[in-house]
């Protein structure tokens, strides 16, 4: 018997053995936002004197660890409910911010302050954007 060539198969594939490629996009944004953190708080570091080795090590391990936790937190990002995610930018952007204010000599009190108003900022933010742009029982249309 002939099939309709518009048929749709249905295959079974391991959730776990798929393989996920990632866009330029998905690598350049956490990259550029963990090199620009990363020289800044090198630059707090400098404190208008010589740049040495703890600025670059500094800097470089915060570069690093912002990058991650921002690749990270894309990728699971949509298997979270809008007032998660908007928790967990919130709480990243927080802990981001109260570590640069840290550095500036300034005091836990000042830094946490400041740290957690950004944070609350960007909970309202993201919660908003992402609380309005969800299709909530909308049908998922089928591709042709």
């Amino acid at each position: 018997m002939a099939t309709h060539a518009a048929m749709r198969t249905h295959r079974r594939t391991r959730s776990g053995a798929r393989s996920r490629r990632h866009s330029a996009r998905a690598w350049a944004i956490p990259a550029t936002l963990g090199a620009a953190y990363g020289l800044y708080a090198s630059f707090i570091l400098r404190n208008n004197g010589a740049s040495g080795g703890r600025q670059f090590w500094y800097g470089l391990i915060g570069a690093v660890v912002l990058a991650a936790l921002c690749f990270g937190l894309g990728r699971i990002q949509h298997t979270m409910l809008p007032l998660v995610r908007a928790v967990a930018y919130g709480a990243l952007t927080a802990a981001a911010i109260g570590l640069l204010v840290g550095l500036t000599d300034s005091s836990v009190l000042r830094s946490s302050a400041l740290g957690l108003s950004v944070g609350l900022g960007m909970f309202i933010t993201t919660f908003y954007i992402f609380y309005t742009r969800e299709d909530v029982g909308a049908p998922k249309r089928q591709r042709a």
